[in-house]
């Protein structure tokens, strides 16, 4: 006989009171579907945290293994183009980085040559810019190019229409360093990261790294013989004793999301190296969804936003300092998802004595007007 799997009535009622608490406060506001799953993700969290603690009393768990609300360890807070990345969870909001000129993007007329609808995507930039202000949540943007030529052009028409920092992000590694050399002659040195540095790097790319004073590059947790939490964790160790000396005062660490599955092994391995290292980390949630083939054939289009919302925000209710979202166009549900949960954790560091500076989402878009 097939076993029942029966859902947690603690959790269920708890999903339901806020619902129903937020419809009787606000009885003209609509009630977003994507509403459900991050409430979920939140008390799910909750959850996770007192079975953490359970397991840690048995000996089950690590000390690095700390709770969602306070990883254990000095967190580092880096500032990257005037923008503000790391420390504890709930004291500075996540950072959402959207992807703009990436392959099949319908607004790029010639991948080759970096040509584009200009207009377009200024709109697409400036709205990423509108949402940081309407939720608090900073952002940078990932420009990606499949040549020289376009990293150049998208680079030039990025750094003018924006103040964000950039994620330069070539594909290969003759790209990227080209495209160091063209930043640190145009004077665009200090809002660059590079994206992104694996495990098997080649050594031109750190030396060009050194060359040029690049401070910050993504250091991506790939490891081809390990898939686990744990080969993430030993990853990112090779990359930073790779890199040790090249100047990278300022990495990120991505913990590498490949599909569904991997997206909880990632969020497990951003919990494990802010305790270890200190250092922001985050993923690129998203994948988790971009790789379901059968999602839209299964369930229709109208459940991609949520899902995607509900990845996103996973990493981010276990602390995730970045995220890099992925399509830019899909902003105007992140941005607010995520906005949400940092609020949520903010609440919880403030009861710890925590000050929160008052652009934080705990007072943008929690603040409900009628």
């Amino acid at each position: 006989m097939r076993k029942v799997q029966r859902k947690n009535p603690g959790i269920t009622r708890n999903i339901e009171t806020v619902v129903m608490a937020t419809k009787a406060i606000h009885p003209k506001r609509e009630i977003e579907p994507s509403f459900v799953p991050v409430a979920q993700a939140i008390f799910l969290s909750c959850s996770i945290d007192r079975r953490c603690k359970s397991f840690k009393r048995r000996g089950c768990v690590g000390s690095g293994m700390t709770h969602l609300f306070g990883i254990q360890g000095e967190q580092k807070t880096f500032e990257i183009g005037g923008v503000k990345v790391g420390g504890q969870p709930g004291v500075n909001p996540t950072v959402l980085i959207g992807s703009i000129f990436y392959r099949g993007h319908r607004i790029v007329k010639d991948e080759t040559r970096g040509t584009f609808d200009r207009g377009k995507a200024e709109d697409l930039i400036n709205r990423q810019d509108e949402l940081v202000d309407e939720t608090g949540n900073p952002c940078m943007i990932d420009v990606v190019g499949v040549s020289e030529e376009a990293l150049r052009n998208y680079i030039d028409f990025v750094s003018a229409s924006t103040d964000a920092p950039i994620l330069m992000d070539g594909g290969t590694a003759a790209n990227n360093i080209a495209g160091l050399q063209y930043v640190k002659e145009s004077g665009l040195i200090d809002r660059i990261v590079y994206n992104s540095l694996v495990p098997d790097c080649r050594q031109a790319e750190i030396e060009k790294i050194k060359e040029v004073g690049l401070g910050s590059a993504v250091l991506l947790a790939m490891n081809t013989k390990d898939f686990t939490a744990r080969g993430r964790v030993t990853a990112i160790d090779d990359l930073l004793r790779k890199t040790d000396g090249a100047g990278i005062e300022k990495p990120l660490l991505d913990t590498c999301v490949l599909d569904m599955p991997t997206l909880g092994q990632a969020c497990q391995a951003i919990a494990e190296l802010k305790s270890k290292h200190g250092l922001p980390a985050g993923c690129g949630a998203h994948n988790a969804v971009s790789t379901w083939k059968t999602l839209k054939p299964k369930f229709g289009q109208k459940a991609v936003e949520p899902c995607t919302a509900s990845a996103d925000i996973l990493a981010v209710a276990v602390g995730a300092d970045f995220i890099l979202y992925g399509p830019i166009e899909t902003a105007d549900y992140v941005f607010p998802a995520a906005g949400m949960v940092n609020a949520a954790l903010a609440q919880i560091a403030m009861e710890r004595g925590v000050k929160i500076d008052k652009t934080h989402p705990r007072f943008r878009v929690a603040q409900f007007r009628g």
